[in-house]
Order: C-alpha cells, then structure tokens, then sequence
C-alpha cells in the first residue's frame, strides 16, 4: 500500500520483510520510527479491508517519546492516506486521541511509555521502539515474552545501540536469536549510499565525539579504552532488585554524598553489605536543592539504614555541609572528603575493583550508566592517570562519585584507609597513599 518512490532502498527492503521477528540497528537521522510505524500503519488499513482488527503497541522510552512516535510516525502516515483515499472518492475515518488512533473496523495503534510492569497481559503486535535505551530492557524482554510467543502476533525491535551487554545487544549479535530475527542494520554509510540527503562529514563535525559517532551513527557497540568503566563491566554488576529500599535486609551500609550548590545534581548512594556483595540499595537524586534540605535528606538516609560511615564530597562549598553533617551524627561516622586528583583515583579504583569483583549490584538506569561511562582516564601533566568526565543535561558524574565514595567506606569499614598496590591490576598502582581521614580521625 505504500508509496515505495518515496521509500530509500533500506526502506522499501524493511517493509517487504514480513518475519514475526523483526530487529533493525538504524543509524540516528534514517528514519527508523517513521519506518517502523508505516508497516504497522499499512497492517492496520489492510485487515481493515479484510474485515480483521488489527493491534500495535508501540513502547517507548519515555511519554515524550511516545507522543512522537504517534505524531510524527503514524498520524503522519494515516494523513498521506487520508489524502489518498479521498482523492480517490474513497471514504476514510479514524478517531485520534494524542496517544492512540482507533479504526472503524476495530484496528487501533497506540503508544505508551514502557515498563514491565505495563507490557505484562497485552495481546497485540509490537514496537520495541529505542529498545537500547530503556530503562530495564531485560525485564521488559521478559514481560512481553508471553506475547510475543503466539503465532498470530508479530514483534518488532528497532534502535540505535547503547554498548554491549544489554538485550538488544543480545539481540542483535547472538547466533541463536539470529535464528529467530530478521535483523536488519543501517549505517548512515548505508543510508547515504541508497540515496538519503545526508553530509556525513558536516554530521560528524556536528557530533564532534567520536564514541557517540561510532555508537550512534555507524551503528558499532563500542567500548573505548579510554573509558574507566566499560559498559561490558557496567551491565555486568546491573540488577534490577537493585536500588529498591524495599529489598533492604537490614545489614551494615556505607553512605556516599555528592553535594552539589547548584548546576549539578545532589547524589547519595547506600550500599549494603548482604550476601557476600554490595547491593545499592537507594540512588538518592536533588538538584537544585539547599543545603538544608541536602541535609535532611542525609538525615532520613542516616536513620532509615544501619549506617557504618558515611563520606561526603567536602571540596568547595561543601566545607560547611560536612560540619554540619558531623555535628548531627559525629566525626566517626560522617567524613569529609577533598576531591584531589589522587583522592578521586582512589575512590574510582574501589569502585572499579568491586565491579570487577562482581561484588557491588547496581540498580538499572540510563542516567547511571551514562554517569558510570562517562568518566574517562586521560594523561595527566605528570604522566600519572586523572580522572575527567564532560557535563551533559543528565549530570557531571554526580552518581559516579556518589557511589565511588561508598565503594571507599565499604572497601575498609572501620581502619585507616591506606591504598597499596596489591600488583594485580594495572591501574592500582596507589602505593603509599593515605585515607586515615576517612576514619574520623
């Protein structure tokens, strides 16, 4: 029913795949939701000739997400219809709500913004649109797994990658659900090849990192060396019982404050020792939040959990938090850290060392994963390793450091914090520095 002269090659090829199982890796700026959503789209209007109702949920990351997908992708497309049809002198009626277009024939599409939770029970076909990116990919793979395994229904995953490890991952480079998916990959090398109106290199100018180049544009689940914690190492220490005070069991915890003014982000990050491993057990985030009420908060963490120590983010402005903090708990349990350059590499070396060791469980969350991934490990003026991260809308590694100041506490919960090279890793080289401060005193 499409128009396939304005289709791209890579288009038109996705549309006539009419698998079950579907998976396109496209490039950003190729057109894969508009895509997407014409062949749900084009079903509906043919099981409407056919007297069959037909079903699409479309699951996205977020609301705004949704209401895009639905604006830009299917109204768009029952409009061009619409015009055709009537063109035709043949008539035409949907019913459009923001989130949702309904048919005469019972044939609907809608778009909501996914959790597990909300894709249990449905009996429809569906778009995993942005796959990559939410939240809890793995347990939303789970939830609609019911769904999908009835013959009549069919599935369909599309998104940019986000590293290695998680589902689409899975997906998309898995020999066995090979077997399963059609997968279609574009590149924007392929998409400019088949005719799309794109200047790759002012693109790349414009994107100007070229991580985000590779994972976002050249369709690669990168890795970079220079990140200090990989995505592989990320996903590997994700759970989803993290995070939850629900699942708090009431055995010791180390607290880390990352205290902010203005600007950034607030954190604090409770780690609990249970069960041989150290499970986050709340990711507290403030911003634009007083120091009073940072405070207070700390308070509520301070009381709510068995609190061994806690370490606060002293630099700067929070000289006068730290005091304050140590004035309502005391010295011994609440210590104020200077964030040098060799501090901060041994607080990052903890938090590494504990992820290596599979010991520390992190709740699953982009704004985390991009924290934890955004800090990199560049040259210093001395040859030495420093640590830097870039400011973006979702922070300046503010849960990075949150948690890196727990994973210090826990690291040595009740000696003089004295960092020796134990020779086996690389970057742990640290000898002969020293964290009595960390103890009270």
């Amino acid at each position: 029913m499409a128009d396939n002269a304005i289709l791209y090659p890579y288009q038109q090829r996705y549309l006539a795949d009419h698998s079950r199982f579907k998976a396109g890796m496209w490039s950003r700026q190729t057109g894969k939701t508009f895509t997407t959503t014409l062949e749900a789209v084009i079903d509906c209007l043919e099981g409407e000739a056919q007297g069959i109702a037909k079903r699409w949920t479309i699951l996205s990351v977020s609301q705004a997400r949704a209401l895009d997908a639905m604006e830009n992708g299917v109204k768009l497309h029952l409009r061009a219809f619409r015009a055709a049809f009537e063109a035709s002198n043949v008539p035409f009626e949907s019913d459009e709500l923001a989130f949702e277009v309904r048919l005469p024939g019972g044939s609907r599409i809608r778009a909501i913004a996914s959790k597990p939770s909300t894709a249990r029970g449905m009996t429809e076909n569906l778009i995993l649109d942005e796959f990559a990116h939410h939240q809890d990919n793995r347990a939303l793979w789970t939830a609609i797994l019911p769904v999908v395994s009835r013959p009549d229904l069919k599935l369909r995953v599309i998104s940019t990658p986000n590293g290695k490890g998680d589902k689409f991952y899975e997906i998309m480079t898995a020999p066995e659900l090979g077997e399963t998916f059609s997968r279609h990959v574009v590149s924007i090398y392929d998409a400019v090849k088949d005719g799309l109106p794109r200047d790759v290199d002012e693109l790349r100018r414009a994107v100007s990192d070229p991580v985000a180049w590779a994972q976002e544009f050249e369709c690669a689940f990168v890795d970079e060396a220079t990140s200090w914690l990989t995505y592989d190492l990320i996903d590997g220490c994700e759970s989803s019982e993290a995070g939850d005070p629900i699942h708090y069991q009431g055995g010791m915890c180390w607290v880390g404050m990352d205290i902010a003014a203005r600007g950034d982000l607030t954190v604090i990050a409770v780690l609990e020792e249970h069960g041989g491993k150290l499970w986050c057990r709340e990711l507290v985030e403030l911003r634009g939040t007083s120091f009073a009420n940072q405070l207070l908060e700390l308070d509520r963490v301070m009381a709510q959990y068995k609190v061994n120590r806690a370490a606060l983010d002293q630099t700067g402005l929070g000289e006068m938090p730290v005091q304050e903090a140590q004035r309502r708990h005391g010295n011994y349990r609440v210590e104020g850290v200077l964030f040098t350059a060799a501090r901060k590499l041994d607080m990052a070396t903890a938090l590494k060392e504990a992820m290596e060791d599979k010991r520390l469980m992190l709740p699953i969350s982009t704004a985390l994963r991009h924290d934890l991934h955004s800090v990199q490990r560049v040259a210093g003026a001395t040859g030495a390793p420093r640590l830097v991260a870039e400011r973006s809308d979702m922070g300046h590694a503010d849960r990075f450091w949150a948690l890196a100041l727990a994973a210090a506490c826990a690291k040595n919960p009740s000696a003089p914090i004295e960092y020796m090279s134990s020779g086996r890793r690389e970057f742990a080289s640290l000898s002969g520095l020293n964290w009595s401060g960390f103890n009270g005193g």
